[in-house]
């Protein structure tokens, strides 16, 4: 459970900034995300809600503040990350998925998400979005698959905005 809720943020923050192009402001962005698996929180025991903790600082990340099946995360966008169309460092993530066919149209952006035999997961995603000005952008991602051999069909509804031009809270990730 606590590996899926990791790298369900992942895959969000992923599809995210993966959509990055000129027009996203560099700087602190807060990150929602909103899905049914996330719902389930609540009854993970504390000592397992710590090792997820310790799983996202492994990868970078801060455990976002997850209440009523939403997660919320800052990330740090740096102007490398906003000037690249989609970053190279994204096309082989820590969850071992990567991006492919994806496609900017004006403010709109889609993309596969491709998890191999070698990952945790495996199965295929989607992701599509919006940005409705270089500070806010919705969109959703599906999975379907396996996730440590467990079958996973997950649907998140993901939204970011702007806070500061500052980065000092939150590292970019990794």
């Amino acid at each position: 459970m606590r590996k899926i809720l990791l790298s369900l943020s992942l895959l969000s923050i992923m599809s995210a900034a993966s959509a990055a192009e000129n027009h996203m402001r560099p700087g602190l962005w807060e990150v929602t995300t909103t899905s049914m698996l996330l719902a389930l929180v609540p009854q993970i025991p504390p000592d397992q809600m710590q090792k997820l903790t310790n799983l996202a600082k492994q990868y970078g990340l801060d455990m976002p503040k997850i209440q009523n099946g939403t997660a919320t995360s800052k990330v740090c966008i740096t102007q490398q990350m906003a000037d690249q169309k989609i970053p190279s460092y994204f096309h082989h993530s820590q969850t071992g998925c990567s991006v492919k066919n994806a496609i900017r149209t004006e403010n709109s952006y889609k993309m596969d998400l491709v998890c191999t035999a070698d990952s945790q997961f495996k199965g295929n995603g989607r992701a599509e979005g919006t940005f409705t000005s270089p500070e806010s952008f919705s969109g959703w991602t599906t999975f379907s698959g396996t996730l440590q051999d467990s079958p996973i069909n997950e649907h998140a509804d993901t939204s970011g905005r702007w806070i500061s031009a500052s980065c000092e809270t939150a590292e970019p990730p990794r």
